[in-house]
């Protein structure tokens, strides 16, 4: 199983636009991907500006999909006019 760890410096005034974007048109197009387990949206307690999303596939091919997907794709315009840049660190799950 592989892990994604994004974390997004979302633009002052506009969290609830980022977690709206994720609730309604992310997660959902996400979640119809082949080899998807789960995702979640996580709000920083002191900066919370800056969020964390975890996504779960069943193997790199499966998260590689999705990146690469027509779905993910066309998310990205909106979801980068949200924030100021993003980290991102990928794990294989082992316990």
């Amino acid at each position: 199983m592989i892990e994604r760890h994004l974390t997004f410096n979302v633009l002052e005034g506009h969290a609830a636009d980022f977690e709206a974007l994720f609730a309604t048109r992310y997660r959902p197009a996400m979640s119809k991907s082949p080899g998807f387990v789960d995702v979640w949206l996580l709000r920083e307690l002191v900066q919370t500006g800056r969020y964390q999303m975890v996504l779960r596939f069943e193997s790199v091919d499966a998260a590689t999909g999705w990146r690469t997907s027509a779905e993910h794709q066309a998310l990205q315009p909106d979801l980068n006019a949200l924030h100021t840049g993003m980290d991102v660190a990928a794990y294989e799950v082992v316990g």
